[in-house]
């Protein structure tokens, strides 16, 4: 049966159309009627006061599944995405021919979108209006909330850019519904309207230590800023980042944490780090991963005859607990590995890891042994939580396979 549904996009100019019936890219027929307000353009920050309307009847009962990654600027979001794209296979690469400058990501399963496109104010439009990126005045939810809810029941939309190079918001791009979409960025789960789209959500939380660091090595060596802008953008975050974006993480079904080591007393190098997984109980097509025992309270000290480490050694733990309020299992690691490839070893002690085959994680380590974070936690984590995102979604397909199809109202 067919559904309606109604959306409202930023209009581009005054007219009405009526589109043909045409074959999207999941494989049915749909219909639009488009709906355009007047509109008043803004010349010096380029953008569209105006919104329009989008009737769309479609018919099917297929879904894309949608994933959320928050975190702050500078905290490894898209390490993650590369890591993500190459669990599914196919290289991640910008919509051919578009814009050089998109943020997206378009694999031959996932498309990878960067919140920061809805960005409602320019860089000089938030500098003159005193707000930064994180704050939600300088984003537009309403209609962040209709393309990723277009996106997620099969329409393609016309999503906007946010120009990270000229800090100008471009003209906007074509997306087209993928079988999974992941959204990226500040604010994937601050609106609950958005939060409420979202399939299973991840965030990244950084400590201040840790952040620093990575941010300046990032935006000195990739953006060109200098260390004392990055330290004055640093401390004027602040208070937004703990306003808007950290409260996030309390909605987030996997947390990965990172953190200094507590295998060096009074650590101050930062080099050496402690990452911990967080996963909530109870999430639907998620099972968390565990090591030697679930439920048990575990400490293991792997180094041996099977395990090369050096100074200052690797340690795990595991056991039950509760984050804000939820009942959660966490797996840690502290320390690095000096050899990938005997990261099989430790892979066999951890249960629940959604693998394909034996050593799918060491396989995928070792196939980007050259991304930061390679060699500890953070990689380690990143290549898990993908996994069990590709299990998730051959689950939640099979289950929408064996549901007969339902009507919309």
């Amino acid at each position: 049966m067919a559904a309606c549904t109604v959306y409202s996009t930023q209009s581009l100019s005054t007219n009405c159309s009526i589109s043909t019936p045409s074959k999207t890219q999941l494989s049915f027929h749909q219909k639009q009627v488009v709906f355009y307000t007047t509109s008043r353009r803004n010349s010096k920050r380029g953008i569209n006061s105006g919104r329009s309307y989008v009737i769309t009847c479609a018919a099917s009962d297929q879904q894309t599944v949608v994933i959320g990654l928050a975190a702050d600027s500078g905290c490894g979001k898209s390490t993650f995405m590369r890591r993500l794209t190459s669990v599914f296979g196919g290289a991640a690469e910008p919509p051919k021919g578009g814009n050089p400058d998109s943020n997206t990501l378009i694999s031959d399963t996932t498309t990878v979108i960067c919140l920061d496109d809805y960005h409602s104010l320019d860089r000089t439009g938030r500098k003159e209006k005193g707000v930064t990126a994180l704050d939600p005045r300088a984003n537009d939810f309403d209609l962040m909330y209709d393309q990723v809810k277009a996106i997620k029941d099969g329409i393609a939309v016309q999503k906007p850019i946010y120009n990270h190079v000229t800090g100008l918001l471009d003209p906007p791009e074509l997306i087209k519904p993928p079988k999974i979409l992941v959204i990226e960025g500040l604010h994937p789960m601050f609106d609950s309207r958005v939060r409420d789209l979202l399939d299973f959500s991840i965030y990244l939380d950084i400590s201040n230590e840790v952040k620093f660091a990575w941010k300046i090595q990032r935006d000195m060596a990739e953006r060109g800023h200098s260390l004392e802008s990055i330290k004055a953008s640093i401390e004027a975050r602040k208070p937004d980042f703990e306003a808007y974006i950290d409260p996030q993480k309390q909605y987030a079904d996997a947390v990965i944490e990172v953190l200094p080591t507590q295998l060096i007393p009074d650590d101050n190098e930062g080099k050496i780090l402690r990452v911990r997984l967080i996963q909530k109980e109870g999430v639907n097509f998620f099972s968390p991963v565990y090591l030697f025992d679930e439920g048990s309270t575990i400490s293991w000290i792997p180094c041996g005859r099977k395990l090369t480490c050096s100074y200052p050694g690797i340690k795990f733990s595991y056991g039950p607990d509760t984050y804000y309020g939820n009942e959660v299992s966490i797996v840690e690691m502290d320390g690095q590995f000096d050899r990938l490839d005997e990261l099989i070893y430790v892979e066999s002690h951890l249960s629940n890891l959604s693998t394909k085959f034996y050593g799918e994680v060491t396989q995928q380590m070792l196939k980007h042994a050259d991304f930061p974070g390679s060699n500890n936690g953070t990689g380690l984590f990143q290549t898990i939580v993908g996994l069990k995102i590709r299990d998730l979604y051959e689950q939640i397909v099979a289950t929408r396979a064996e549901t007969p199809v339902a009507a919309k109202a």
